[in-house]
């Protein structure tokens, strides 16, 4: 059985566009300073994730296979959420 943990917290973004992530969100992600993360826009808004740490993002078909997968599931869960 898949459990999924839905952490959500109001940020404010400064006149710089500056963020910062809560200490919460940090330590479960395991975030630290200076760790490099992907923003981009989605149909559901936009996503954060963390950056592979090689200079650039090279993923094998299995690779892209399992995160369309991993979308897909996603997908499919986030509207029970947010009911």
């Amino acid at each position: 059985m898949l459990y999924i943990i839905s952490m959500k917290i109001e940020v404010t973004m400064n006149e710089r566009g500056t963020i910062t992530i809560p200490a919460p969100m940090r330590k479960t992600f395991g975030l630290k300073g200076s760790d490099r993360l992907i923003i981009e826009d989605t149909e559901q808004g936009l996503l954060l994730r963390p950056s592979i740490s090689v200079p650039l993002e090279i993923y094998t078909e299995e690779r892209i296979q399992e995160f369309n997968s991993d979308e897909q599931v996603i997908a499919d869960i986030l509207p029970k959420l947010e009911q």
